[in-house]
């Protein structure tokens, strides 16, 4: 799995792509503790819950369906979060959902249950680019959670700015254009 501190580059790089007035601050919030939400499931190791059972780890909690549930009651605050209800769920639904997403990528693990609770199986993305972190804090604070953090750098966080970056640009360029376009008011 990416770390904690990837999961939340979805909902950045979607915040600095459309800018503040699409993407209000509280609503960023919320885009970034839905995008960690579905890691709650390491608890399930503390109550002895397999990692393959599907209330372990990547099971239920990164499915689709989690993502949807999370979207919606997190919709349901869409005046608290300075935004539309459908803005904010379709927001909110993109930052879970890229949660499993970005866990599909990695290297290690069991897979990701997208399809619970249709299906217990477990799916990788065909490249899994992205090195696994550990789940202890002292093989973390090792060389070995160097590497995940520069493979995140590599992998999620530099192709996430990057685009959050040109689609900036191409909203000015066009706004620019657009201003250029209008009539003259006398």
């Amino acid at each position: 799995m990416p770390t904690i501190i990837t999961h939340p580059a979805v909902p950045v790089a979607l915040s600095l792509a459309f800018g503040r007035k699409v993407i209000p601050g509280r609503l960023l919030l919320a885009g970034v503790v839905v995008s960690v939400l579905s890691d709650l499931d390491v608890v399930a190791f503390r109550l002895g819950v397999p990692y393959a059972a599907e209330f372990g780890h990547r099971g239920f909690s990164h499915s689709i369906l989690f993502a949807l549930a999370a979207a919606m009651l997190g919709a349901c605050m869409f005046r608290q979060l300075h935004s539309s209800f459908r803005f904010a769920f379709f927001f909110l639904f993109s930052c879970a959902l890229s949660h499993g997403i970005l866990d599909a990528f990695t290297n290690g693990g069991l897979g990701v249950a997208f399809l619970w609770p249709w299906s217990d199986e477990r799916f990788f993305a065909h490249f899994q680019v992205i090195e696994a972190a550990p789940l202890s804090l002292k093989r973390f604070l090792s060389p070995v959670g160097l590497g995940v953090l520069w493979s995140e750098l590599l992998w999620v966080w530099c192709p996430l700015l990057g685009l959050a970056l040109v689609s900036r640009a191409l909203r000015g360029l066009s706004g620019r254009r657009l201003q250029r376009m209008k009539p003259e008011t006398r």
